[in-house]
Parts: structure tokens; C-alpha cells; sequence
């Protein structure tokens, strides 16, 4: 029998109400796995008034009882993680552990973090700013936040998404991607049992469903993890009710690798850095740039740690990444390929492998020019271009010459090099010596078309909060108003 994913609005499991679907695909076999509601604006208003509901009760909750529900939570899905995985693994055919390792239980930690954080939140201290009159700065929830997880990370994206949002007061609706609706499912079911009914709806459905979503006039917020493309047009959206937007898009990361780097040791790192996840992650190594002096030693010494990289179904051993996401998301990637100038040359993969599935060759490409296409967009796919430098300052030009800004990388042992490079490159992380590593504690997000604001760490917390100004009177500095109407200062 073929599974059947349901929304989850108001605490009950139910189909779309125009009882439409979406098939879903497991991307390593190619075969249908399964079906999910394709929803509407019905569903959406059905829920956002459930939360809206639901927020009154749950945004009166002590930071303290917010924690202890939302650490409940992360206890309850711990123990149904076999379920999670298998759900997770058949929207997006990734190998079994590293879904494990890398993903769900870092999420589940993640989970923790925002709770207990909520608990410590900062602000200004109260004080007489003016003179007779005592001054307190609130933090305060939102409302109903409609948000908007991506299919590279679904369950992981997920929980930083409404993690911050909820524990410090807001209810959500979130509308996971078509592709990969299962663990959001799983997880909404678990929330009800925790939180309430109301407190996170999860509604799924395709572009369109996110465009009611987006355009509903009751929400507070929206926040997406997408494309720079679906960013911009989820901003405009948002414009026509002056809502605030948290905009998490696309990236082009890339690793200046300096004359002074062990490239012994950093080969097999970047490789890894450029091809975990099939490089279906926005701040993936995708832009090697590479003095000219160590350039045919370190592209030797990649290339034999490409060569060692295995490509695999879930379940298969020894397996650095699975398929890509759909056969869309291939034909895209190999669109790139297909669309390579003359003067860039292929020197591994390049291509879908011989199996069943969406699975592509880990790539790397040398030759290219800063203005090429391969260079400047986001692929989104197990690709890599190669450049050469020959002095710091063209570095910097070359990594800061895209449009995106999220990450970056700079390998060195020179610690005058690496203040340069931290200080001059624009993006919302740059790593020194390492690269695609996240924590709870430490913000994520990008500059320029890479988006803006952050997820993880209190940075989120703070933006799903609101500030109010509360000025008391407490002591006799009006002017008097004398008998006769004259005014006494």
C-alpha cells in the first residue's frame, strides 16, 4: 500500500481540502514512494486561524514552561527516531548514518539550545533614561509565523525554523517542500501530543500553497530557506502587508587555498566540504580558488580524494552522499555541464551515473573565468570549479565576486593571511582551516543575495521577537499647569 502524508492543522491529520495530491519519488530508486495533499488557500486560513487560537495560551507560557515542553518534544521524537529516518531517508535517499549522525540528532540538539536559550534572553537593563520616568525594553512573540523548509535538510532545516519561533511565543504554520513532506508530518503529529493543538500546523503543498501562505494577511512573519529567486518573490509578497521576513537563500561558497596551505592534509577535507550532501547544500565548497604556485600539486592531490569518494543508496556501506533530490534537480545540474565554454575543462564525473535513481558524479572543473556561468550561479549539485590566483588581493576579488555572500573559507598557517581574508571577504561565515561546520551557538545567514537574517544561536530568538518601549511615570517633572494657565517649568 502506498503511504499517504497528510497536513496536520489543528491537532488532526487530514487531506488537502480540494482532496488534491502530489506524488512523491525516492530519489535513489526513481520509483513513487508515496503521496502528499497539494493544499490550498482553504487549508491555509484554516491553519492560521488555528494558530492564531492557539498562540493566546502558548505565548503566556513562562520562558520555563515553554523549555520544558519543547525539551518534552525533542524526548518524544528520540524515541520514534527509527520512523523519522525511514521517512526521512525515503523523501531524500541519503545514506542511513550520516541522516543519523550529521542531521537528526543535531537537530534534536538544536531543539534543546532554543529552549534553554529562551530561558537567558537579553535586554536593556531598565533604567530612568528621563529623568522621573523608568524606562523597560520587552521582547516580545510575534504572532503566527509562516514558514517555508527547504528539501536538502528537511528535517534538520525544519527544527531550525521553528525552533527560535517557538520557543520564544510564537505559533507556526510551516509548509515543508513538495518533495520531502514526511518527517515535517511525523514531527507535527508529536508536537500536537507536546504542545497543543494550533501551536505548529504543518500544511503541505507546491509553490502555490507557499504563495497563499506568504500573502495571508493574519501572520506576523515569514521566514523560507529557498532560493534567491523564491526569496525575492516571498519579500514582495510580504511587502503588501508590511510584514517582516527572514530570507535564508542561496550561497556560492568558496576556499581560497593559500600558497602557505598543507595541502596534504586539506585535499580530502575540501573534498569532503565540496560533495557531502551531492553538494545540495547552500554553503557547500563549490569555488576553489588556488595559488598558482601550489595549484598542480593540491588539483593532484583532490583528484586522488575525489577518486576515493562512494556514491550510494541509503543503505549501502561506506557512502559520502545519495542522489540528488529529483530528476528536475539532475537535469539542472547537468544543465550546467551541458552549458560549459569551451575553455573549462572537466577533469572527473561530469555526468549521471549508470544506475537507477538521480545520482551524479562527483565533479570538478578547471579552466573556468570569473564571469562564466558555473562560476556565478549556484549549481546546487557535486560540482566544483577550479580558479588560480597569484596574489591575495585577487583572491578576494575573485571570492567576493558573486552576487551571493554566505559562506567561505580561507586555509593558511599565516595568521596575517587569515585576518585578511575574515576581515575582506563578504559573507555571513567564513571558516579558517575548515569549512560547512554549524553550531547551535554561533549564527547562520548571509550578505548580498545570500539573504538576511540568521538562523541559529540568539540572533534567531531575537529576530522572531518583537520590541516594545514601556515608559512609567514615577515621579512629579511634568510642567504644572497654574491657576491662572500659565505653566510652571
Amino acid at each position: 500500500m502506498r503511504r499517504k502524508i497528510l497536513n496536520v492543522i489543528d491537532g488532526l491529520a487530514q487531506p488537502a481540502a480540494s482532496d488534491n495530491w502530489t506524488t512523491l519519488i525516492d530519489p535513489a530508486t526513481g520509483d513513487v514512494s508515496g503521496e502528499a495533499p497539494l493544499s490550498d488557500g482553504t487549508d491555509i486560513e484554516t491553519a492560521v486561524a488555528s494558530s492564531m487560537k492557539a498562540f493566546t495560551g502558548w505565548s503566556r507560557l513562562t520562558p520555563g514552561e515553554r523549555c520544558t515542553r519543547l525539551n518534552t518534544l525533542a524526548d518524544r521524537v528520540l524515541t520514534r527516531l527509527g520512523e523519522l529516518v525511514e521517512a526521512e531517508i525515503l523523501d531524500t535517499g541519503k545514506p542511513r548514518q550520516s541522516v543519523i549522525e550529521y542531521e537528526v540528532m543535531p537537530a534534536l540538539e538544536e531543539l534543546r539550545f532554543f529552549a534553554g536559550a529562551t530561558r537567558v534572553m537579553d535586554g536593556l537593563a531598565t533604567q530612568e533614561f528621563r529623568a522621573g520616568h523608568t524606562s523597560t525594553v520587552r521582547r516580545e512573540p510575534i504572532g503566527v509565523v509562516g514558514q517555508i523548509a527547504p528539501w536538502n535538510y528537511p528535517f534538520m532545516m525544519t527544527v531550525w525554523k521553528l525552533g527560535p519561533a517557538l520557543a520564544v511565543g510564537n505559533t507556526v504554520v510551516l509548509k515543508p517542500s513538495e518533495s520531502t513532506p514526511s518527517s515535517a508530518y511525523l514531527l507535527a503529529q508529536i508536537a500536537t501530543e507536546v504542545l497543543g493543538p494550533g501551536v505548529l500546523n504543518v500544511v503541505n503543498g507546491g509553490r502555490a500553497t507557499g504563495a497563499d501562505l506568504v500573502a495571508h494577511s493574519d501572520l506576523g512573519m515569514v521566514a523560507i530557506t529557498g532560493s534567491t529567486r523564491a526569496g525575492r518573490a516571498v519579500a514582495a509578497s510580504a511587502a503588501e502587508n508590511v510584514m517582516p521576513v527572514h530570507l535564508e537563500l542561496g550561497g556560492n561558497g568558496v576556499a581560497v587555498i593559500a600558497p602557505d596551505a598543507d595541502v596534504e592534509e586539506i585535499a580530502a577535507m575540501t573534498a569532503m566540504s565540496a560533495f557531502y550532501n551531492a553538494g545540495q547544500d547552500c554553503t557547500a565548497l563549490t569555488r576553489f580558488i588556488i595559488h598558482d604556485s601550489i595549484y598542480d600539486r593540491f588539483v593532484k592531490l583532490l583528484l586522488e580524494a575525489v577518486a576515493k569518494i562512494r556514491v550510494g543508496a541509503p543503505d549501502e556501506r561506506n557512502v559520502l552522499y545519495g542522489p540528488l533530490n529529483s530528476e528536475q534537480q539532475l537535469k539542472i545540474v547537468q544543465g550546467y555541464l551541458d552549458r560549459l565554454p569551451s575553455h573549462a575543462r572537466v577533469l572527473t564525473g561530469g555526468s549521471r551515473l549508470d544506475r537507477p535513481g538521480f545520482f551524479f558524479a562527483p565533479t570538478l572543473i578547471e579552466g573556468v573565468k570569473q564571469d562564466d556561468e558555473i562560476v556565478q550561479q549556484e549549481v546546487f549539485g557535486p560540482v566544483a570549479t577550479l580558479q588560480k590566483y597569484s596574489s591575495d588581493a585577487e583572491a578576494l576579488a575573485m571570492a567576493n565576486g558573486t552576487r551571493y555572500g554566505l559562506a567561505a573559507s580561507i586555509w593558511t598557517n599565516d595568521i596575517k593571511r587569515s585576518a585578511y581574508f575574515t576581515k575582506g571577504i563578504r559573507a555571513g561565515t567564513v571558516w579558517v582551516n575548515c569549512h560547512l561546520l554549524h553550531n547551535a551557538e554561533t549564527p547562520h545567514g548571509g550578505v548580498k543575495q545570500s539573504g538576511y537574517g540568521r538562523d541559529l544561536s540568539k540572533f534567531a530568538l531575537e529576530e522572531y521577537t518583537q520590541i516594545k518601549h514601556v515608559m512609567t511615570f514615577t515621579e512629579a517633572h511634568y510642567p504644572l499647569l497654574r491657576d491662572d494657565g500659565s505653566v510652571a517649568w
